[in-house]
């Protein structure tokens, strides 16, 4: 179901594969990590990724994410050279397998580099590209990028996350990234921002960021969110990861109402059928 919108047309151009955002859509999580917090080790093997890719696909998402280091709290860092062997020929599979945009997830400019050669069209970095060299590679690429919001590092961001004010740090935050993108030639038609739920985040902080989530989507950059699975579930429910979808979609609901144009999740049909209706509601006149 394509929905029509009362905002502007917005397509993002992912080299050459387009991403239309003009309406909200979602981006499926490919880990290929033997360590995420919800999947970790089930899509390791290229071929189960490529299977999973495809199902995704035909289950209504616009673009697959690709990520070979987890991120969940406490994980250790990746080597340069563990990462490029986990990502590298699945993007080279996935850019033949499926007509979607793919991303990369990924901190190191060293595997954006790749990635892009390998077929990936969009770069979403957690660091929001502050390692040494990550703003000019990504300039040099010519691709979009997502920029997340995260409070410390993975290993120890959920020890004492700490804000005056959660919603406003995190856009200033953002914006001033933005604008070190802008510096270096990326066009702003070319960012996109995450807020970063659950990175250096207490529940409080999470729920804040999602309740006034519109104050980030009103700097005029398309918002991506991730939500799906995440421990806020699990601490505002005391539900185990496998028993957090139906929250998850409702969180991702909530967002959307909230102006996300990107939903970045795991459970895509459920998804995208409950933000469809959400953006129905939204629409009609």
């Amino acid at each position: 179901m394509n929905l029509s919108s009362s905002t502007p047309e917005k397509i993002i151009d992912c080299a050459g594969r387009l991403l239309d955002l003009s309406y909200p859509r979602i981006m499926g999580v490919l880990n290929v990590t033997p360590d995420s917090f919800s999947d970790g080790g089930d899509f390791i093997a290229p071929e189960k990724a490529i299977a999973r890719a495809r199902e995704m696909v035909e289950e209504g998402a616009a673009i697959i994410d690709v990520g070979g280091e987890s991120t969940r709290p406490g994980a250790p860092p990746v080597s340069l050279e563990d990462e490029l062997q986990r990502v590298i020929p699945v993007i080279e599979a996935l850019h033949a397998a499926v007509s979607v945009p793919i991303s990369i997830d990924t901190r190191k400019p060293e595997v954006m580099q790749a990635a892009v050669a390998a077929g990936a069209g969009l770069i979403n970095d957690v660091n929001a590209l502050q390692e040494p060299g990550a703003v000019e590679m990504a300039a040099s690429l010519e691709v979009p990028v997502c920029l997340m919001h995260m409070q410390g590092i993975p290993e120890t961001m959920q020890d004492t996350p700490t804000y005056n004010d959660v919603v406003d740090e995190v856009t200033a935050f953002l914006q001033a990234r933005a604008d070190v993108c802008m510096q270096h030639g990326i066009s702003k038609e070319r960012i996109l921002l995450d807020p970063g739920f659950g990175f250096g985040k207490t529940t409080t902080h999470n729920l804040l960021l999602l309740q006034q989530l519109q104050r980030l989507v009103e700097s005029g950059f398309p918002v991506l969110v991730g939500l799906s699975r995440k421990s806020l579930i699990g601490k505002v429910l005391e539900l185990p990861v496998d028993k957090r979808l139906y929250p998850g979609v409702a969180l991702a609901v909530l967002a959307v109402w909230k102006g996300a144009a990107l939903v970045r999740c795991h459970d895509v049909q459920a998804t995208r059928e409950a933000i469809e209706m959400c953006q129905a509601v939204r629409d009609v006149r």
